[in-house]
């Protein structure tokens, strides 16, 4: 048994390296605050500086006190860096590609990555996830991209070439919520996040139900994260609209069950009721372990809250394990 956690944030040394360079062009600087350090984006999303993002041995002592045996490290969002210039998104891309691959080609039994591409240019986009699988050799097999691309949803024609992509090179699409900066009418109480995340990424799913996009890349396998946001919780909702209103059906979208069953999910809920629930809803099959580490807003004890599940110890393996070893191919 190998507990794997495949929602885990990096962020390239070199980068916090160029970003304490005076007039540097990444639109970020490091600050202090009551002796921490902290990375500032000037559209004003500001995170701690900690080695969690990028240090070896801290991350290793963590897996090590979470039972993690194995990660697959992504980007952390805030650098996905689309809303700048394509060279800028590109370089960006790039380095955080190469840095990450040969962070994890040095403990291949530890670790494993997720690419990340500039989506702000499909052609680019493109062009990056076809060479780092290359360079990779096969080891890549997750794609993260955000939710949204500076508010244009991902069921937009003008993404299908990079998902025809992802789905020829059999890599798995890992969705997570994109911002920079608080969202309008959530700038109080940190609801950008608390709230604005778990929204982010149920309209993002239903727009890829509903829109025919499923039905485009039948072989593709998409990821959520944070359980799915709301999508699950409101899966019957959805499923009687489809029922009783023709908008829903206007792209010819197939059943809400059957494109709704074709989502992966991530653990990562902090509820108990509520992964057993989506057990109970999709099947363990489709749930896979995930901490959103080193973020606050993660779950140190992720292992821990799966094995308290009230569900059969067969279930608990699918998701500790079993079913991102079939995607990873491990």
């Amino acid at each position: 048994m190998k507990n794997i956690d495949m929602h885990s944030h990096y962020i390239p040394k070199a980068f916090i390296d160029l970003i304490e360079e005076e007039n540097n062009k990444f639109e970020a600087k490091i600050v202090t605050k009551d002796g921490q350090r902290f990375v500032a984006h000037d559209q004003g999303y500001i995170y701690p500086c900690l080695p969690e993002f990028y240090d070896r041995s801290v991350k290793l002592e963590k897996m090590e006190k979470g039972n993690i045996d194995m990660t697959v490290l992504s980007l952390a969002p805030p650098l996905f860096y689309y809303w700048t210039d394509i060279e800028l998104s590109v370089f960006v891309a790039q380095m955080v590609n190469d840095e990450l691959l040969e962070y994890v080609q040095k403990d291949k039994d530890k670790f494993s990555m997720m690419a990340t591409v500039p989506m702000n240019s499909v052609e680019h986009a493109v062009k990056e996830l076809n060479r780092i699988v290359k360079k990779s050799s096969g080891l890549v097999k997750f794609v993260q991209i955000g939710t949204n691309v500076e508010g244009r949803l991902l069921a937009d024609p003008i993404y299908k070439p990079f998902f025809n992509k992802a789905e020829e090179l059999g890599v798995t699409v890992f969705l997570h919520p994109y911002y920079i900066g608080n969202k309008p009418g959530l700038e109080d109480y940190y609801l950008t996040n608390l709230v604005g995340n778990p929204m982010d990424t149920t309209i993002s799913a239903v727009n890829l139900m509903f829109s025919g996009f499923m039905e485009r890349h039948p072989k593709l396998n998409i990821c959520l994260a944070h359980g799915g946001g709301y999508l699950p919780y409101q899966f019957g909702r959805l499923r009687h609209g489809y029922k009783v209103r023709e908008e829903p059906k206007s792209k010819m979208a197939a059943p809400p069950l059957e494109n709704f069953n074709r989502f992966y999910f991530d653990t990562l809920t902090f509820e108990k009721k509520a992964i057993e629930y989506l057990v109970n809803l999709v099947g363990s099959e489709r749930i896979i372990l995930g901490s959103d580490f080193p973020f606050d807003m993660g779950d140190e004890e992720a292992v821990k809250m799966v094995q308290s599940l009230n569900i059969p110890n067969e279930d608990k393996e699918n998701i500790l394990y079993k079913n991102v070893d079939k995607l990873l191919n491990v």
